[in-house]
């Protein structure tokens, strides 16, 4: 088949939780069919010959810029919620209209709500490739769930008051994005529930997040420490760090969390790792025993040094790929049960799941107490990731959907 992908930026190096989801359906579909891609991209951003080799070709677009008015009267008078304006583009359009009209593609894959948009505009042409969405979350819980958590905390009103209207605008954009499509792909079985809640008469279909976990697995560290470094026990934190679920669960892990387990263990270390940290995360960095890295150059050299691999997450949704790393790596997990979502894990079995600040650190300092719960808790996670979030797997699925479109 013939395959156009519409991705919000370059989806190699796969750097990030959307790019890593991009580049591996991309290239596990580039294998086997006939792939193109219109992205937006960053200034100065080059197409990677890797990504050039994978797809017949590649057409990129510009991030558009918007000023603070712009944002501010849409917010003010458009229907249509802050994620459908983010990324629109005349010149992406123009460009997607061109395409579509010389080149004869059997499918279109959108990646994200953000380009959402650019479906609900070209399939409402009846001669139009068939159109599948996939959804990295569900975004309207995503807000819901930032509006309650707000609304409790007087200082947070106006966030909340956003979310709110976020919230309500969203409900209606996504659902009009699955009734534009052919197919809804999403990554958990939470987000599809919540999906159909939307509208009953969709049917998404389940498309995790995956992982090549062989180029995990057999990852040779190039970091060294010293070896009193290498002698304390560490736990690590990644992700993107201006994105508010990773700076809410980092300053909640930091102030809350972290002091109760150096109580126990008080030569441990915790490496916060990824790139773009916000000027919220700096209240953490008279710390002694944090370190913010900043962007890095191969996350599994920090993922390498875990002895408990850390996911304080307090909202957000869909399936972490930091979980998938961590799991791939065979490092010991403690998560919150919303971290967890979307994993057929068991808390006790492939991590350890708990939600309280006491919980967390209790569950924290038994592992490294304990190196045997660790090792079997490592092994079972592996197994898992290896069993049903390898691109293997996953890719095969989605060529399904495909087939029976």
């Amino acid at each position: 088949m013939r395959i156009l992908f519409l991705t919000p930026q370059l989806p190699f190096p796969p750097r990030q939780g959307t790019a890593m989801r991009n580049w591996g359906l991309l290239s596990g579909i580039a294998a086997h069919h006939e792939v193109s891609l219109l992205s937006l991209t960053e200034q100065g951003q080059h197409v990677h010959p890797t990504l050039a080799q994978a797809c017949v070709e590649v057409g990129t677009v510009q991030v558009p810029t918007r000023t603070r008015l712009q944002r501010v009267m849409t917010l003010a008078t458009s229907p249509i919620p802050d994620m459908g304006w983010r990324l629109w583009s005349v010149d992406f359009a123009r460009l997607l209209n061109e395409w579509l009209q010389a080149k004869a593609f059997d499918i279109v894959q959108v990646e994200g709500i953000e380009l959402a948009r650019y479906a609900l505009q070209a399939a409402a042409n009846a001669h139009q490739p068939k159109w599948v969405f996939d959804d990295h979350n569900c975004e309207y819980v995503l807000q819901q769930r930032n509006h309650e958590r707000d609304r409790r905390a007087v200082k947070r009103w106006h966030a909340s008051a956003y979310s709110l209207v976020q919230w309500r605008r969203l409900k209606v954009f996504e659902r009009a994005a699955m009734r534009a499509s052919r197919a809804t792909l999403c990554v958990s079985p939470e987000d599809r529930d919540a999906l159909v809640r939307l509208d009953p008469e969709q049917h998404p279909v389940v498309i995790p997040n995956g992982i090549d976990v062989a180029s995990y697995a057999t990852f040779q560290p190039t970091l060294a420490g010293s070896d009193a470094d290498a002698a304390r026990p560490v736990l690590v934190f990644s992700g993107k760090m201006d994105y508010r679920p990773n700076i809410e669960a980092a300053l909640w892990f930091g102030e809350r969390v972290l002091p109760l387990i150096k109580r126990a263990v008080p030569d441990v270390r915790w490496l916060l790792v990824g790139q773009k940290p916000d000027a919220r995360l700096d209240v953490l960095r008279s710390d002694p025993a944090i370190t913010i890295t900043g962007a890095v150059d191969d996350i599994r050299d920090y993922i390498a040094r875990a002895s408990v691999y850390v996911a304080p997450l307090l909202a957000g949704g869909g399936t972490r790929f930091k979980l998938l790393e961590a799991m791939s790596m065979s490092k010991p997990i403690v998560s919150t049960t919303v971290g967890a979502e979307g994993f057929a894990a068991v808390t006790g079995r492939e991590l350890m799941l708990a939600d309280s600040a006491d919980s967390f650190a209790a569950a924290v300092v038994d592992l490294l107490a304990n190196s045997q719960a660790r090792a079997a808790l490592s092994g079972r996670g592996y197994d898992l990731v290896r069993t049903m979030f390898d691109w293997r797997v996953i890719v095969p699925r989605l060529e399904a959907v495909y087939a029976g479109l």
